[in-house]
């Protein structure tokens, strides 16, 4: 019989650092950032253009993005099944859309196609045709999507909380992809000139992430879209706040008659990032980041009253919001939103140093993984030029979640997260309204879905 073998010593995981590109400046001034990634042979690119949904027509929002979703429907060199067989035919997977303060392009395509793929991403964001018949079938479709957002419980809150909580005079209270009359009101005109007034060069990054190994990057990326030029300049999209309503701490009510479940959307001012950030993700896992977590260690292992809830901060380009956010039963709804109230002021009085190590753990050790592809690095090296971050940001954040400790989360907790919450509920108000008056968390409103 064999000796029993050792058991090993499992040693202690190395700092991680996410990976820093390599810079080139391209002949039209566009900045390229280079990740070689060995082994991902599927290459991911990013490019980024400066272009805000606040510089949108108000008569026409949505028209970003319909023109987005148009770029790679047809261009003056290819017609829109030709182009459509040439991205098939090379694997290429190309795809646009806006956030906040950009337009994006993604492209994921195999190595040895990458030289086609920046030649047709050129191709599509410098001449597309925005045919008519294109532009038409674009914005049934979204007029659709609009239909269907109203249809989810989900998106049904998110849409009402953004209109109740900020300012009903910018951007963000309305929806990204306009409401169903401003997007039935976009033209093609209107889309070709949202496009030549604010798709140029100037200004865009450009992110490739891939095994680069044997590939001139710089070579296709100034064959490509280093040649890319424009008559006109990128209006500059500086950060802008985003302010709050002066009603935005109330309970909104979206009535659906019927409904069995109720989806709950708490919400309230959260930090910028630009300065000490690290504490905000950890403290988001703790009380509502996985199923061990404050929030459902309550309504969802000692009720029953869901399958989970989540919390999280969803940052913008100048500070973010902590939301909570989830479904429950419609006969628990007064219940749970009296315990999610005495969990969140329950955060005030401390976290515990096993609590602040599982978050700091999981946040810190699970970076690796979550950075682990070509697209994952691509995306986040674009997020961080797209938000005027740092590229350090990602690895700064994490080393700065290993020093955390209680203290530092209850202090985080009290001076970062204002505690005055916006609160949406859709569902059937029937049911609840007046067992929600009573909790005396705001003034209650009931709006139709």
């Amino acid at each position: 019989m064999s000796a029993p073998i050792a058991r090993p010593e499992v040693a202690a995981p190395r700092e991680w650092t996410f990976p820093q590109p390599r810079e080139l400046t391209l002949p039209n001034g566009i900045t390229a950032l280079v990740h070689d990634v060995p082994g991902q042979y599927v290459v991911s690119v990013r490019l980024t253009v400066p272009a805000a949904l606040r510089f949108e027509p108000p008569a026409v929002e949505g028209v970003a993005w319909v023109m987005a979703r148009l770029l790679d429907e047809g261009t003056r060199t290819h017609s829109q099944r030709e182009l459509s067989e040439l991205l098939e035919r090379r694997g290429i997977a190309l795809g646009a859309g806006m956030s906040e303060a950009q337009l994006g392009v993604d492209v994921d395509v195999p190595q040895r196609f990458l030289g086609e793929a920046l030649e047709l991403l050129t191709e599509c964001i410098s001449e597309p045709v925005f045919d008519e018949g294109e532009v038409a079938r674009i914005v049934r479709t979204r007029l659709a999507e609009i239909e269907q957002e109203r249809a989810s419980a989900g998106r049904r809150a998110y849409k009402e909380w953004a209109a109740t909580y900020y300012d009903s005079s910018i951007r963000a209270a309305r929806a990204g992809g306009g409401t169903a009359e401003s997007v039935a009101a976009i033209t093609r005109a209107d889309v070709v000139d949202f496009h030549a007034e604010h798709v140029h060069p100037d200004g865009a990054t450009v992110v490739v992430a891939g095994d680069l190994t044997g590939v001139d990057v710089g070579g296709l990326l100034g064959s490509t879209l280093g040649g890319w030029t424009t008559s006109g300049r990128t209006r500059p999209v500086e950060p802008e706040p985003a302010p709050r309503a002066a009603d935005a701490a109330r309970v909104v009510l979206v009535d659906r008659p019927g409904s069995v479940q109720s989806e709950i959307l708490i919400g309230g001012p959260g930090p910028d990032r630009r300065e000490g950030w690290a504490p905000f993700p950890v403290l988001a896992y703790v009380l509502g980041g996985a199923p061990n977590a404050r929030i459902d260690e309550v309504l969802r292992e000692e009720k029953g009253y869901t399958y989970g809830i989540r919390s999280g901060f969803r940052p913008r380009q100048v500070g973010s919001a902590f939301t909570v956010a989830g479904s429950v039963r419609a006969d628990s709804t007064v219940d749970s939103l009296r315990l999610l109230a005495e969990i969140l002021e329950g955060a005030g009085e401390g976290f515990t140093e096993e609590e602040t190590r599982a978050g700091v753990d999981f946040m810190s050790l699970t970076a690796p993984g979550r950075y682990d592809t070509a697209d994952a690095i691509a995306d986040e090296t674009a997020g961080l030029v797209g938000d005027s971050l740092p590229l350090t940001f990602t690895s700064d954040t994490i080393a700065a979640m290993r020093e955390l400790t209680a203290a530092d989360l209850d202090r985080a907790w009290r001076e970062g997260v204002v505690r005055e919450w916006t609160i949406v509920v859709v569902g059937d108000a029937s049911l609840y309204r007046e067992g929600v008056e009573e909790l005396g968390l705001g003034p209650v409103t009931v709006v139709p879905n």
